[in-house]
C-alpha cells in the first residue's frame, strides 16, 4: 500500500509539473495585455523605429505565442511579423469570420477592448480560440492576442 501511495503521488507530481511547464511555453492574458501597453508606449515615443521591432519580433516585442500587430488608417499592417503591408482590415478567419474588421471596429482611442476570435497557434494550422486586445492611438490599431 505504501508504494502505492508513493507512485501515486510521484505520478501526481510529475503530472502538475507538466501541466505548469504547458502552460509556461504560451503567454498569458496579463502579459498580452502588458505587451500591448508596452506596444503603446514604443509607438507613441518613435513610431518608426517600434513599428520595425515589432514586425522584427525585437526588444521584447516577441514572446513564445505572444507578439503585437498593428495597422494604419488604410487598413494594411504597419508592423506584423508576416503579414507587414498586407490587409488587416480584410483578414478574415479560416472560418470566415471578419477578424481585421472587427479589430478596427473594436479599438477606441484611450481604451482597450477584447477581441475574440478562431486562429492557428504559430506553426499549427487548427484554429483554436484566441482573444485579442485592441486600442487604438494616433493613426495606428495596435493588438496583442494570447490563446485560451
Amino acid at each position: 500500500m505504501k508504494k502505492l501511495i508513493t507512485l501515486s503521488l510521484i505520478a501526481a507530481a510529475t503530472g502538475f509539473s507538466n501541466l505548469a511547464v504547458s502552460a509556461a511555453e504560451f503567454g498569458s492574458a496579463a502579459e498580452a495585455r502588458a505587451m500591448l501597453e508596452k506596444t503603446i508606449s514604443a509607438v507613441k515615443a518613435d513610431k518608426a523605429a517600434a513599428l520595425t521591432q515589432i514586425a522584427k519580433g525585437e526588444n521584447g516585442f516577441r514572446d513564445r505565442d505572444l507578439y503585437p500587430f498593428c495597422g494604419g488608417p488604410d487598413g494594411n499592417f504597419t508592423a506584423h511579423p508576416s503579414l507587414t503591408g498586407k490587409s488587416m482590415k480584410d483578414l478574415m478567419s479560416k472560418t470566415g469570420e471578419p477578424i481585421g474588421a472587427k479589430l478596427y471596429q473594436a479599438a477606441k482611442e484611450g481604451g482597450i477592448a477584447e477581441v475574440p476570435y478562431m486562429w492557428p497557434r504559430p506553426g499549427t494550422t487548427e484554429p483554436v480560440q484566441k482573444l485579442s486586445y485592441v486600442t487604438k492611438f494616433g493613426d495606428q490599431v495596435c493588438a496583442v492576442g494570447y490563446y485560451k
